[in-house]
């Protein structure tokens, strides 16, 4: 059986490295490449199961992208023709003296390790997959790395990017979202309790030239006491677990051992001005938001949180999902103990989220929770989280009407509203609307005065005019104000003031 790849280069080396991952980019090896290859709505709808299919019916020509994919993406393996195809001799060599190739008797080569694509970067990780029935696989160890999976993918989509002085990412794994931070951080600190996860990210911050990048081997926030940070990161193990099997995924039988002492430390290293973002998974009780469980953890810190719900499964779909077994009775014994887990701890399902977390101000008002319904970000989101952020305490600044003097309204377009009433019936018409051309796809229930103020604005709308077009609905000031709050939060529509321009207003 083989060995893992140990992660681990010569200095000699890097050069040689850095053109071997350079030389497989020009392949057109990439995120975007890969979904069009493959025929993928989404990098993350990747799955074994369908490795036949990939190979006979979207890779049989065999160009050099297919060799790429199918060697660092699919754990397959190459032909020496194919090897030599894809790799020039000092690629090769590199790739075997560090151990990320291997060759066996017949002349047929693997990886030991794989490389993701992630946008137009690579990241090198324990494959996805390790348990694949092929020569080398084995049961997963404690000590795995964690792939570049589907929360990896939608914390980066998700993160806020802007020119920062420190980043810190905790339970770095590969350390993809340190590498994402690295061009934009005058320093990056990644921390793994995990020492094959720190030599993994050293690794690939040696590949990419990261040398602005330090991973460090610790406990959350340990290695870094009496610093504060402008963006902290975190991809923590989340799983609730009746096993205790795998160190980059459970997070004890509630899925919160780790997470809430990230959440609880944040006070004391979130810097003034700075963003925590963290991808999780949270069980959910009847009639108990997790909103009320995060804000236990901060300890009543003054700190705003958004969560951005993603995805949702019962807690029978969650079990039957992570159950194992290699035989009915096995894996019914493993159904049993997950279902009995999530029951133990009152889950009625487990929510994926993403949770941003940023300091309060103080002008408007007392720290705020807000949580949104979203399809997984497949692109950049990180600006409308940010501006979500900034409409949230302009919403909620009690000096909003003072705002609006000399200002002018503009609705958000394009803007799909979907209208519903049921005939025959008293019940009122429901509204919902929706920004088109966003990252995030969330629907907005539409009260009645908000409809009417989305009708009536074309163009740049002057608060006064505003006023005087609802009178005629015989709707007073206030009601009016708060519908504009309302469709402020929402990002339907925008603050434009004079010399400024556009803006959602930091009231800061």
């Amino acid at each position: 059986m083989s060995e893992r790849t140990s992660f681990l280069v010569d200095d000699a080396d890097v050069p040689a490295l850095r053109q071997a991952v350079s030389g497989i980019s020009r392949t057109g090896y990439s995120e975007a490449a890969v979904e069009e290859r493959l025929g993928l709505p989404d990098i993350t709808a990747l799955h074994w199961r369908k490795l036949p299919i990939y190979r006979d019916e979207r890779m049989a020509g065999r160009d050099t992208l297919d060799l790429a994919i199918d060697l660092f993406l699919l754990q397959g393996t190459l032909t020496k023709d194919e090897v030599d195809r894809l790799l020039p001799v000092s690629s090769r060599d590199v790739l075997h003296r560090t151990s990320l190739l291997e060759t066996d008797e017949t002349g047929l080569t693997r990886a030991r390790a794989s490389l993701f694509p992630v946008g137009a970067r690579l990241i090198f990780s324990d494959h996805a997959w390790p348990e694949l029935p092929h020569p080398g696989c084995a049961p997963v160890p404690y000590d795995q790395v964690m792939a570049v999976g589907a929360d990896s993918r939608h914390l980066a989509h998700a993160t806020v990017r802007g020119p920062v002085g420190s980043a810190l990412d905790l339970c770095t794994g590969s350390g993809v979202q340190a590498l994402l931070a690295a061009p934009h951080a005058q320093r990056v600190l990644a921390v793994d309790i995990n020492p094959r996860a720190v030599r993994c990210t050293r690794f690939n911050a040696q590949a990419l030239g990261a040398a602005n990048l330090e991973a460090v081997e610790g406990d959350l926030f340990e290695p870094v006491r009496g610093e504060r940070f402008d963006l902290i990161t975190a991809n923590p193990p989340f799983v609730p677990s009746p096993v205790n099997a795998l160190g980059f995924r459970d997070g004890g039988a509630s899925g919160e051992d780790i997470q809430k002492r990230i959440f609880a430390s944040l006070p004391d290293r979130l810097a003034p001005g700075g963003i925590a973002q963290v991808v999780t998974e949270l069980g959910e009780r009847e009639g108990e938001p997790v909103t009320g469980r995060l804000r236990e953890w901060l300890a009543g810190a003054p700190i705003d949180i958004y969560v951005l719900r993603v995805a949702s499964y019962t807690a029978a779909q969650y079990a039957l999902g992570h159950a194992k077994g290699d035989d009915y009775g096995s894996f019914l014994d493993s159904v049993r103990a997950w279902a009995g887990n999530l029951r133990a701890q009152g889950y009625r399902r487990v929510v994926s989220v993403l949770v941003s977390c940023q300091w309060s101000s103080p002008a408007c008002g007392p720290p705020w929770e807000r949580i949104d319904e979203s399809r997984p970000p497949r692109r950049s989101a990180g600006a409308e989280i940010e501006a979500t952020f900034l409409a949230e305490r302009l919403a909620r600044n009690p000096r909003l009407r003072q705002h609006l003097e000399g200002s002018w309204l503009r609705r958000a377009d394009p803007i799909a509203r979907f209208d519903a009433s049921v005939l025959g019936g008293a019940i009122p018409p429901k509204g919902k609307a929706t920004r088109l051309g966003q990252a995030l796809s969330i629907e907005h229930e539409l009260e009645l005065l908000e409809r009417q103020i989305l009708d009536r604005m074309e163009g740049r709308m002057g608060a006064p005019e505003l006023l005087r077009l609802c009178s005629k609905l015989d709707a007073q000031e206030a009601p009016v104000l708060d519908a504009i709050r309302s469709l402020l939060r929402k990002r339907l529509v925008s603050i434009e003031i004079p010399s400024v321009g556009t803006v959602p207003v930091n009231p800061r």
